[in-house]
């Protein structure tokens, strides 16, 4: 049985969804992990997030998955709450790397719909989270971006009514209003996390439990800082590095976007790591934005 109320609080703040190490030739360099937990942890956040899309999830192999995380795992220990991402096309895989899992201290999955080319409907969209739920036992927050796959507001609520395992959801897309949708109408015990990049502000005033985005990888100290100004209620703060964050973030592309997070934490002293091919890392130009970006967000970023 799954303590709802526990995890609700565990699963709230800034959980950055790191980013997966990878070389010139595109191995995972597995040492990199290490360093970036730690600078995750120094910033004060409040868990972690593997392999989702800002690390690259979609692109790892089954034994790559289970490393990743089984590295990241032992990194963390007990120190925050770690939750791993399911991103695949079907039920069965969706087992698979969970039962990678089952060594592991795990205190949610965060799984996205299938998205592919061949749309399930709302009763079979049920059944997948369900048999994941129910046969990995792990608790389930649903991934809901995927612009192909997209779960309207009403179908989300559908899960979360008939799947006892599927705690909460992770809404991005950008979609404010299914997100003020589910903090209004959702059962109290439910996990509502933010993924909008742009409007983390204004999601933690409207009171989500917490956020995991790119941004919190990015630069995990002025995340952390601007939800403990919110929390204490100083709007005027919160809002001035709201904007400067609103300001790094506009010079992000979305083609891209875990390249530049990889530039932006190696600005900041993590390990040196590429996106995957094909995806490339940010040209000099976008560099230069980037960077005149971090200077404007002053000390709120951190510089090792």
């Amino acid at each position: 049985m799954i303590d709802r109320i526990a995890l609700k609080r565990r699963l709230s703040g800034i959980l950055p969804p790191m980013t997966t190490p990878f070389d010139a030739e595109g191995e995972v360099e597995y040492a990199s992990i290490r360093g970036q937990v730690e600078f995750m942890l120094d910033a004060g956040v409040h868990g972690i997030v593997a392999g989702g899309s800002t690390g690259e999830g979609h692109t790892l192999s089954q034994d790559e998955f289970g490393a990743v995380m089984a590295a990241t795992a032992d990194v963390i220990g007990d120190r925050c709450a770690f939750v791993p991402g399911i991103i695949v096309n079907s039920t069965r895989s969706a087992l698979r790397r969970a039962a990678a899992l089952k060594d592991i201290r795990v205190d949610a999955l965060q799984v996205t719909p299938v998205h592919y080319l061949f749309k399930p409907d709302g009763d079979e969209t049920v059944e997948h989270f369900r048999v994941i739920a129910e046969e990995t036992e792990f608790p389930i927050i649903i991934y809901n971006v995927i612009p192909w796959n997209y779960l309207p507001t009403q179908l989300l609520y559908r899960i979360l009514r008939e799947v006892p395992g599927v705690v909460g959801v992770k809404q991005s897309a950008g979609d404010f209003k299914t997100l003020s949708d589910l903090l209004v109408e959702a059962e109290p015990d439910t996990i509502i996390l933010s993924g909008i990049d742009a409007l983390l502000y204004p999601a933690f005033n409207l009171g989500v439990d917490g956020a995991i985005t790119a941004l919190l990888a990015a630069v995990p100290h002025a995340t952390v800082r601007l939800w403990d100004l919110v929390q204490a209620g100083d709007k005027d703060g919160a809002r001035d590095l709201h904007s400067r964050l609103l300001g790094l973030w506009n010079v992000l592309t979305i083609d891209n976007l875990p390249g530049c997070v990889k530039f932006i934490q190696n600005e900041q002293g993590c390990p040196l790591s590429l996106p995957r091919a094909p995806m490339t890392p940010p040209g000099d130009a976008q560099k230069n934005r980037i960077l005149d970006a971090l200077e404007k967000l002053g000390n709120h970023a951190s510089k090792h």
